[in-house]
């Protein structure tokens, strides 16, 4: 295979769309013009063939990097900002890497490593260069405590359902994501910004949400996504009111209907909808319909994906899926047929099949199994109700009870509190077996999300 005929980002930045743009809170670059330029301080030469680590502080030199190194390097392990420092080690190890980029060269002056290279903005003028090799892309998963695992993915794999899809049809879309691109679910948006000839405009973590808005309105951001965790904070900040987007988008979390129905509710002339991916089972299939779930119909072969239910756990086999998992002591990633086992449980429920929650994050309540999110399912539908928590609690009589943590939509009337608590109590008895009903439950202020915008599980 020539290099010419290898899929490479570079592939997709051609000076004949103009005006294409990544930008973050403090930075604008320019799209058509970044094949004559560098982040890297023009050493991109020395990455050849090399295994880089991307450690970077901020999302946009991180975007730059991997737009340069795609095609040059052998792979590049995206090191999203919340690693525990404690496994850069083990990851480091496990991913084979040789070569370190970051823009804190200090920290990695006594490490050991022989090639450390440090990313600038604002950008250096440089030649352009021609793509060699199909890099490997790593992407490290999340939803656990201890080391977390490497997962080996193409970037033909990654941008599958892009490429499925076709081009965009109409003006040039402006992309955003609440997410982190170094995460599974932004890195999608990022890449679907340069194969739909966009622009994207990037988060900041340190950002108020009303300022993050009005960023996304001054850029024209048309499509967005995020989790539905951070969906209700948007929708509970009273910013949704200043934005319009015409594309929305849920994924990394089930999309429960109470939702579905607000953002539908604050984005009318918006297309609503919820998608399933994961970091080693790829992008599965969106829905479009407005309901939480998805048609049943879904199951064996569409467009290319393959699914099946196995002991309730969703199974995928596809193009788009990850390869491997990457390490010394890896695990096999799928199973002996090729699918990939999500650990996402689900149900039919007539012609439907409904998320319940994942197999790793059930709960104990006096002996038996609850999936947190069903409760809160219930929970989140009663009308006075925008997020809530479900967890366990230790009780000395049954073993565990059902605390929940909610917190109220906008104009609910505090003096209503026993009211709404007794309705939501109601409405859980009708609507869940009884060891599911919360035995407490708590109005606050706020939920945790974790750093890839999850909402934070914790058992008390």
């Amino acid at each position: 295979m020539s290099p010419r005929e290898i899929f490479a980002l570079r592939d997709h930045l051609g000076a004949e769309l103009k005006g294409r743009t990544l930008s973050d809170a403090q930075t604008s670059v320019s799209l058509t013009d970044i094949l004559s330029q560098t982040v890297l301080g023009g050493r991109l030469r020395e990455l050849s063939g090399r295994c880089v680590l991307l450690r970077l502080s901020d999302q946009l030199r991180s975007g730059l990097a991997m737009i340069e190194l795609d095609g040059i390097a052998r792979r590049m392990l995206l090191c999203p900002p919340d690693l525990n420092p404690a496994h850069l080690d083990a990851v480091i190890a496990d991913a084979g890497i040789d070569a370190v980029v970051t823009d804190e060269p200090d920290r990695w002056a006594n490490t050991g490593f022989a090639l450390i290279v440090t990313a600038h903005v604002p950008l250096q003028a440089t030649a352009p260069v021609k793509t060699e090799r199909a890099t490997e892309w790593l992407m490290l998963t999340s939803g656990t405590s201890g080391v977390p695992k490497i997962a080996g993915h193409t970037l033909e794999a990654l941008t599958g359902a892009i490429v499925a899809e076709g081009p965009a049809r109409g003006p040039a879309p402006v992309w955003a994501t609440f997410y982190d691109i170094r995460r599974y679910g932004g890195l999608q948006i990022f890449l679907r910004a340069f194969l739909s000839g966009g622009s994207m405009v990037l988060s900041d973590p340190h950002e108020a949400l009303a300022d993050h808005v009005a960023r996304l309105n001054a850029r024209g951001v048309s499509h967005i996504s995020g989790t539905p965790s951070h969906w209700r904070k948007l929708l509970m900040s009273g910013s949704a009111a200043q934005f319009a987007p015409g594309y929305v988008r849920l994924s990394g979390e089930i999309a429960d209907q109470a939702v579905l129905d607000g953002l539908k509710a604050a984005f009318p002339n918006a297309s609503v909808g919820h998608a399933y991916a994961s970091t080693e089972a790829g992008v599965g299939f969106a829905v479009n319909d407005g309901l939480e779930g998805f048609p049943a119909d879904y199951l064996g072969n569409r467009n290319g994906v393959e699914m099946k239910v196995v002991d309730g756990s969703l199974r995928i086999r596809s193009t788009r899926t990850a390869h491997a998992y990457i390490g010394r002591n890896a695990a096999a990633l799928t199973d002996a047929d090729g699918f990939v086992d999500s650990g996402d449980i689900v149900e039919l429920r007539g012609d439907r099949y409904y998320f319940v929650g994942r197999r790793g994050g059930i709960i104990n309540i006096g002996g038996l199994k609850v999936h947190p999110e069903e409760i809160e399912a219930v929970i989140n539908r009663h009308p006075d109700v925008r997020m809530s928590r479900a967890k366990s609690r230790r009780s000395p009589i049954t073993g565990g009870i059902v605390v929940a943590d909610v917190i109220l939509a906008d104009g609910s009337d505090p003096a209503r509190a026993k009211e709404i608590r007794d309705q939501i109590l109601d409405q859980c008895r009708a609507q869940l077996a009884s060891h599911k009903v919360p035995a407490v439950i708590r109005f606050v202020e706020a939920l945790d999300v974790t750093p890839a915008g999850k909402l934070a599980r914790t058992d008390a």
